[in-house]
């Protein structure tokens, strides 16, 4: 099992790590800044010692990168793994504007249900089964989510359960939510955000959260 430093300090975009396992294209490392697809979060691009991954998964609690079938790393090998920072950085941002505007529509719509997530570079989305528009709710939530980023406060991040990999964020007086993507140290970092609201099908709402600053 790699320790997983993009937990721990969710700003590295370099580090040296050894090779732990290898079957055939695919290898397992001690050590790992790359985050791979999870909660609906995007994996990171990045490289495994010079060569790009192209693809990262997770398995159990550890995780297998694919990197091209001629790397010829060996198991016990030190690799250099670097991360595309500038794409991490906005995923960690929409990743937690996608988490805030959740938990403002859990506190707003009593019983209503998440159905489905994805956070790309470009933008977040949330489904919901919900039976009625979603849109006389977004000035409200837009309004408060910006508050609160607007606010900057902390960012807390841990355990709930280390043994199982059980991670949580959690803004003092607002929530403490089960997750374990990366995160950003503060609300501020987020920037100011726009909603917008699609209907996906009877009973479904979609909502797309987008960052106004790059």
């Amino acid at each position: 099992m790699a320790k997983k430093i993009f937990w721990s300090d969710p700003y590295c975009t370099q580090l040296l790590a050894q090779v732990s396992k290898v079957s055939g294209a695919e290898i397992q490392l001690d050590a790992t800044i790359f985050f791979a697809f999870s909660g609906g979060q995007e994996s990171d691009h990045g490289t495994i010692g010079g060569l790009p991954v192209i693809a990262a998964r997770k398995q159990e609690r550890g995780i297998i990168y694919t990197l091209p079938d001629d790397h010829g790393f060996y198991v016990g090998q030190q690799v250099l793994i670097e991360i595309d920072w500038v794409r991490r950085y906005r995923l960690m941002r929409l990743h937690f504007a996608a988490e805030l505007v959740l938990e403002l529509f859990y506190q707003t719509l009593n019983g209503v249900d998440k159905v489905g997530a994805h956070i790309a570079q470009n933008k977040a989305r949330i489904d919901f089964a919900w039976p009625q528009s979603i849109a006389p709710l977004l000035p409200e939530i837009t309004q408060k989510a910006n508050q609160i980023i607007a606010d900057n406060v902390p960012i807390h991040t841990g355990y709930d359960d280390e043994e199982n990999e059980r991670r949580y964020w959690e803004i003092e007086g607002f929530s403490r939510v089960p997750c374990g993507g990366t995160h950003v140290r503060s609300t501020g970092e987020i920037g100011p955000l726009r909603l917008k609201r699609e209907n996906k099908a009877k009973g479904k709402e979609r909502v797309e959260i987008y960052l106004l600053n790059e």
